[in-house]
């Protein structure tokens, strides 16, 4: 089964549910249903409201000299370096082309901060010339917590080093008409307010100025990339039957096999687009992990013998035909003889990851309709919001968090009592690794290790998320999806914190309140899930931990 740059290897069981469904979907007319905003497709409740990312690329391509103007007078500025300052939809996008373009000669470098943990923003704060930076404030909705405190701390540095006259130049906002952040930038005189689209999502906005402004700004051929984005939009259109339609096709297939148990969706990317990955995570995860139901993204997993998986996965490999990676080849080749279902989707180039943030909006909307939920909303991520506000708002009346005693990495009891969680690990469940700590690379090929120890032992799918990132993106599906879900969060302490202007509370009180939030809203949604406390010495904590699962 073909359609276009995709291919599909599915045991015969599977091809004829997909073959099924692909009938359904053309008897129903659903292809012109979904482009005919019909939420009866869905839920019938407010997904007509949220579709208006099916017309954002050409909408784009229509006004790209308005992109090529920003980035022409972001040049002439002398900007040497941009920060966005954002969470998840207003980040990912513009991380993955971050690190899948690196720096473009004659533009300012990009880095992206999406992390309350104070040495993270630190190290963040070292790699720039906040003098000579432009900072870009992404926040949708405006009122979210880390994109407001991200630019109180930046606008208190540029305030010191440029003068208040002058540090409303280095900033820009992205923001919904009307939102706080508009009414903030206003006041502050920021050099540029960016609108969002009102009808698109967070995680659906890659290809509006939330993932288009910083990618003009960072001097990429925007242009090229959404032409790309509009002609796949073409070929995804309302009179293309759903069988030769690349993102419908995409969609029944990752439905479909989900509804046959097959829920853990493995990610496999050439390197040269690997971070693709982390936006993909999002876009699955959030839009259908939700009323116990949904897609379990798994990014990033190293790639294993057939052995080691279960018949719970589904794996798409994202094929970057200008660098391919013959290892990955021959893996991918190997689950497909093992009998495991198996997507495979060329990428010409880096460029044409335009294409695939289309086609994987459209699949996911799909999905979401054969999986029978609203893919356009995220009530288990406004429940962590909730929990992680009501924290802060306590720290700021009283200067402390509720006093808990979480287990330590180092105590005796800490081996006995992840044995007894992990002892409830069943087939078809996963393990979740959510770390609290800085994301580097040293901590995360220690979380690399701890994960595959739990892969190879027990068989089952295996996640590492960085807290609080992880918040705005996998975190809906591990509140509101399937109870397959094992959960070990991982805290530190921050002995160094970092101070947020004009608040009693710190970066590191926020990420604490955020981890504690969670944890509590995990219990509430009777997950299995540990909390335990490495210390100040992450890398001996982590060390500590993955002896610990190993024994």
């Amino acid at each position: 089964m073909t359609a276009g740059t995709a291919s599909f290897h599915l045991p015969p069981d599977l091809e004829a549910a997909v073959s099924a469904e692909l009938d359904a979907w053309r008897a129903g007319d659903k292809v012109r249903r979904l482009w005919a905003r019909d939420a009866t497709l869905w839920t019938g409740s407010d997904e007509a409201s949220w579709l208006g990312w099916l017309g954002v690329a050409g909408d784009q391509l229509a006004r790209v000299d308005a992109l090529r103007e920003l980035a022409a007078e972001v040049r002439a500025a002398g900007f040497t370096h941009a920060l966005v300052l954002g969470m998840g939809g207003s980040s990912l996008c513009p991380e993955v082309l971050k690190m899948t373009f690196g720096r473009i000669a004659g533009y300012p470098e990009l880095f992206v901060l999406d992390s309350t943990d104070p040495d993270q923003i630190r190290v963040i704060e070292r790699k720039i010339d906040v003098a000579s930076t432009l900072f870009i404030v992404s926040s949708k909705s405006g009122s979210t917590l880390e994109p407001n405190i991200f630019k109180q701390y930046f606008f208190d540095r540029a305030k010191q080093l440029v003068g208040a006259d002058r540090a409303g130049s280095r900033f820009i906002t992205i923001t919904d008409p009307g939102s706080r952040m508009q009414e903030a930038a206003t006041a502050d005189g920021f050099r540029r307010i960016l609108f969002g689209v009102p009808s698109i999502g967070g995680r659906y906005s890659a290809l509006s100025d939330f993932g288009m402004a910083p990618a003009a700004i960072m001097g990429l051929d925007a242009a090229r990339f959404l032409g790309h984005a509009d002609a796949m939009a073409g070929r995804c259109g309302a009179s293309v039957p759903a069988a030769e339609n690349p993102g419908a096709l995409l969609g029944i297939l990752l439905g479909v096999l989900a509804r046959h148990g097959r829920d853990k969706v493995t990610l496999i990317a050439s390197p040269g687009i690997a971070d693709l990955g982390a936006w993909l995570e999002q876009l699955l995860a959030e839009s259908t992990g939700k009323r116990g139901k949904g897609l379990i993204p798994v990014d990033r997993e190293p790639l294993g013998p057939p052995a080691v998986y279960g018949g719970d996965r589904q794996f798409v490999y994202l094929r970057l035909a200008s660098a391919p990676d013959r290892v990955q080849d021959d893996a991918v080749a190997a689950l497909e003889r093992s009998g495991q279902p198996v997507v495979r989707i060329v990428v010409p180039d880096p460029h044409h990851l335009g294409a695939e943030f289309f086609r994987w909006e459209f699949a996911t909307a799909v999905a979401g309709a054969i999986l029978g939920v609203n893919p356009f909303d995220q009530p288990d991520v406004e429940a962590s919001k909730v929990a992680t506000r009501a924290l802060t708002d306590h720290y700021e009346a009283t200067g402390a968090l509720p006093a808990e005693s979480p287990l330590r990495v180092g105590d005796p009891a800490c081996a006995a009592t992840v044995k007894a969680l992990l002892r409830t690990i069943m087939p078809g469940d996963y393990v979740a690794f959510l770390a609290y700590v800085p994301m580097n690379e040293t901590h995360e090929v220690l979380l690399q290790a701890a994960r595959l120890a739990a892969r190879d032992t027990f068989r089952v799918a295996t996640c590492v998320g960085f807290g609080p990132r992880y918040l705005h993106s996998t975190g809906q599906a591990y509140k509101g999806g399937p109870n397959s879900g094992v959960f070990i969060q991982i805290i530190c302490d921050d002995p160094d914190d970092l101070a947020v202007p004009g608040r009693r509370y710190s970066f590191g009180v926020v990420k604490a309140a955020q981890a504690l939030g969670d944890f509590r809203v995990l219990q509430e949604r009777g997950r299995r899930v540990l909390r335990v406390h490495l210390g100040s010495d992450v890398k001996a904590g982590l060390a500590l931990l993955g002896r610990a699962l190993e024994a």
